[in-house]
This record gives structure tokens, sequence and C-alpha cells, in this order.
């Protein structure tokens, strides 16, 4: 995914970013989604992005336009997500590879199955069509059983799931309950980008609150998170992230590339599946475990932030069938991250 500030296209001329075309080489238009960054009280876009592929060292040039308003067919979709008040308060969002949803405060008091976790649920896709609309339409019955286009094979519960966090403290992982209010920042075609706000909780005796920003782009197999923590008072916080420990998995830990995985069997005999948390490799600090979880532990940023990449694939997709492609998607991803495509801009 390419991403390309207002401020790079200002030589077009054009404040409505909505309006800016991009073009590959042979002249066939891309499609490219305008995305707001900030939540600014217009909601206006400050940024253009555009996805391509690249080989190693591969070189590339595009033409940017400014034309009609961009409009999109639903067929264009290929990431959205939602607020999902009719299922007690989930955020659920999705690509054309994977699935998730995490949960939001009145789920901790529905009668039926009352949840209290911030976890990160996994919905398992058999094929690139958008289901979230169609499963929430259908119900749990329907979604909690193999159908045409997957389903829900994965129970997060209380703990981290795929990549949820808290504060490693005291020897023990200290988490917040579910959110409390949810901002979607833009919803596709190609990025879904929301942040969730936690009310603060309870940490070694002080509070914390914390806001928590999630990305994912068409064609990945792993989402972007980025944690910001919000202590009432001065502490040191050392985040951790997680994945469920899961009864069969192998594990493996590369510190070199910042990555930690694992490849286990479904719950219900749907196959195997694979889950990767990659954490900067400068930030490490070990690797810890409760009686739930695999953790990394890190060191937060001066602005007691942190930024990693969690995600997960389903052998039966058919796309990554075995730990070692696993694996290798994820080294390979890490080292993406670390060295991302370089881009400049000129004007003719």
């Amino acid at each position: 995914t390419i991403e390309l500030s207002a401020a790079q296209l200002a030589p077009l001329g054009e404040k409505d970013l909505e309006k800016i075309h991009v073009q590959d080489a042979s002249g066939q238009e891309l499609i490219c989604q305008a995305v707001d960054t900030d939540f600014d009280a217009y909601h206006k876009p400050d940024e253009v992005i555009f996805q391509n592929d690249f080989a190693p060292g591969e070189t590339k040039t595009f033409t940017v336009t400014a034309g009609k308003k961009q409009a999109f067919k639903p067929g264009d979709y290929k990431a959205y997500g939602r607020f999902v008040r009719e299922r007690f308060d989930d955020y659920a969002w999705e690509n054309d590879l994977i699935a998730h949803r995490t949960y939001g405060q009145a789920l901790e008091t529905w009668k039926g199955e009352p949840l209290t976790s911030s976890s990160i649920d996994i919905w398992s896709k058999l094929n690139p069509t958008l289901i979230i609309n169609e499963w929430y339409m259908m119900g749990d019955a329907f979604y909690h059983h193999m159908n045409s286009n997957g389903g829900d094979d994965y129970s997060a519960g209380a703990t981290r799931g795929d990549g949820g966090h808290g504060i490693w403290a005291d020897n023990r992982l200290w988490v917040s309950k579910n959110f409390i209010n949810s901002r979607t920042l833009a919803s596709g075609p190609i990025r879904v980008l929301f942040e969730l706000d936690y009310a603060p909780f309870d940490v070694n005796g002080k509070l914390v609150a914390e806001t928590m920003r999630v990305s994912l782009d068409a064609g990945s197999q792993l989402d972007h998170y980025e944690v910001t923590y919000k202590p009432e008072t001065a502490m040191t916080l050392t985040p951790a992230v997680g994945l469920k420990k899961v009864k069969g998995a192998q594990k493996e830990f590369d510190v070199t590339n910042g990555t930690l995985t694992t490849w286990e069997p479904m719950q219900k005999k749907q196959g195997m599946q694979g889950l990767a948390v990659i954490v900067d490799p400068k930030s490490f600090i070990e690797q810890a475990e409760d009686k739930l979880n695999h953790l990394v532990v890190v060191k937060a940023g001066p602005d007691d932030s942190i930024s990693y990449w969690a995600g997960f694939a389903w052998d039966k997709a058919g796309k990554i069938t075995t730990q070692a492609a696993w694996n290798k998607y994820v080294a390979e991803f890490a080292q993406g991250v670390r060295s991302p495509i370089e881009v400049s801009v000129s004007s003719e």
C-alpha cells in the first residue's frame, strides 16, 4: 500500500482528495482511497492510498491527477469495518483474507452470555467475499457453524486472542475491559481504519486508560495496531502483546525479526491456522507467559505508545497451508515493515 500525503499532492491544486486519481505506467487507472487519519472536525481526508506489487528492488512510476470525485462499486471493496450495536457493541473488521471482532461495553452486562474482555477475536474466511454484514444479519447460530464463506471457529474469551495487549507489571498481565467508544476513520475499499477507547483499568494499583488504533489493508494477513496508554499518575509502562495459548500449538519466536508465531489446530477440527505478532526488535524486552497467553514484552515509546502487527492465516483458505509457509510469510512481512517502499513525488 502506497501512501501520498496532502502535502505531496498539493502541486495538483485540488483540496478535495476524493477527486485524486492514479494511473500506472500503462495508463490503467488504479483504485485509490482518500483517508482521514486524524479524525478532524470535518472528517476531511489528508492522504490518498493505492496498491501495487513490487519485486525486490523494483522501481515503478505512477501518474497522479485530479478529476471527478471517486465513485466505488461494491465489488471494489476489499476492506470494511463497522461498529455493531445490534450484537452488544462489537466492532468488526475484515479484508479479502481475514476478519476480526472485538468487544464493546454492552457485552459485559448481556444476560445471555456476558463477557468482559479486550481480546481480539478471529473470524475465518474461505474466500474474498466480505462477510461481516451477512453474518451479523444471519446471527450467531449461522456463523458459529461453517458455511460457504467460512465461520467463527475461535473462542477468544478473556485471553489476548490474536494480538491483544496489556501491561506487564509485578510478573503478571494487566488488561483493560471492553471498549467504551469507537471512531471509524476509513472503511474501504483498500483500508479499514478505526479507533477504540478503553476506560481506565487497574495496573498494579494505578489507573491507565488507552486508545487503540487499528488498520487493515486489502491483501494482508496482518493488522497494524497503534496503542497509546494514558496513565492517570506518572509511572513506567511495560506493554506486552499476546497470542492465546492453544493445546497442540507449535510456537516459534525470532528475536531478529521480532516475530512470535504459532501453528495450531482449529477448535472443531476445521484444519490448522497460524497466528502471529510482529514487534520492533529494538523494543523487545523478553518473552513471557501467563496461564492464558504467550506474550512478547516490549518498551513503550516516550509518549507511552506501542506499534505492532498481528494477524492470522487459515490453511483451508488455500493461500498459506503449512507452518513453514506461515513463518516465511511473517518473516518477510517483518522485513518489509523495517524496509518500506520509498516514495518520491515530482511535478511535471
